[in-house]
């Protein structure tokens, strides 16, 4: 999965990603829309994290989440309904 697919998921995959990253807010999520690099502001700001660092985690949390969707040969579609499986990923 790239940032790409990740803005065209952005419902599904904002809900993933506030599970992995609690301290998130409804409206740091909304305000991103898929962005990585304002997502990886509001990381920096909520969990006071590098940029660098920031970063990192996105793209590990997507390389993780990659291998999860080609693994079974699925990845969330708008309106699809998210399972407890895809909620643990990354976590």
């Amino acid at each position: 999965m790239n940032w790409d697919q990740v803005e065209g998921n952005w419902k599904q995959m904002s809900g993933v990603l506030a599970k992995k990253w609690g301290k998130l807010t409804g409206d740091d999520l909304a305000v991103a829309k898929g962005n990585m690099n304002i997502l990886a502001g509001k990381l920096q700001e909520r969990y006071g994290l590098a940029k660098e660092e920031a970063e990192r985690q996105l793209n590990d949390f997507i390389s993780g989440f990659q291998g999860h969707a080609e693994g079974n040969g699925e990845v969330a579609k708008e309106g699809a309904p998210v399972d407890m499986q895809t909620l643990k990923i990354g976590m």
